[in-house]
């Protein structure tokens, strides 16, 4: 970062909050484990996870700097969405640990929003590499991805409905499968027509 100077000392200590903050976070979920749903406290172990690697990366960045091996300017720009993100789950999982406590009817509509988020990010993420695919004359692959979103859908369908036993598991996985060779059958191709390159003002 121009104009700042960062000494070996300095970036070291960088790492003392970040490191007293996931020794925080660490007792944080041990002891709220078993007072939170399984969806509440994955977010809670992720929200912790991201606000300390925000962190991390940002001492790191410093401290690369203070060494002379220079300035990786994604490791401090990655900082402040990380934290705030991180920081953001955090807490949102420590109130829906309170929230849910006495109101389990919440669990509905919350679940709702979910996977309403999973529909939405699916289905901007398959039209937007539908409309690159058209961008760079390959509209043979926006059928691909249009199959991609329907086994992400199917998928998350069968894993609602699933009864445990190994059939319904060996399914639902076949078809999450399917789904990953098609987003990686059209990535690839795009890779390999030249995406890095293309300039979508086209």
């Amino acid at each position: 970062m121009e104009g700042y100077v960062y000494t070996v000392p300095m970036a070291l200590a960088d790492f003392v909050p970040v490191f007293l903050f996931g020794i925080s976070a660490v007792l944080l979920i041990r002891d709220l484990k078993n007072k939170m749903t399984k969806g509440t406290f994955v977010c809670l172990i992720f929200g912790a996870c991201v606000g300390f690697l925000a962190g991390f990366l940002k001492a790191l960045y410093k401290l690369l700097i203070a060494l002379g091996v220079g300035a990786f300017e994604t490791l401090n720009t990655s900082f402040l969405p990380l934290q705030s993100t991180g920081l953001l789950l955090t807490g949102l999982a420590i109130v829906l640990m309170l929230a849910l406590r006495k109101k389990a009817a919440l669990m509905a509509p919350l679940t709702a929003g979910c996977i309403g988020m999973m529909v939405l990010g699916l289905g901007c993420m398959c039209a937007g590499l539908g409309v690159v695919s058209a961008k760079m004359k390959k509209k043979i692959l926006i059928p691909v991805f249009i199959l991609c979103f329907f086994c992400y859908m199917g998928m998350g369908y069968l894993a609602a409905k699933k009864d445990g036993s190994a059939a319904s598991n060996w399914i639902e996985q076949g078809v999450n499968t399917l789904g990953q060779i098609l987003l990686l059958l059209g990535v690839g191709t795009l890779h390999k027509a030249g995406l890095k390159e293309f300039s979508l003002k086209a």
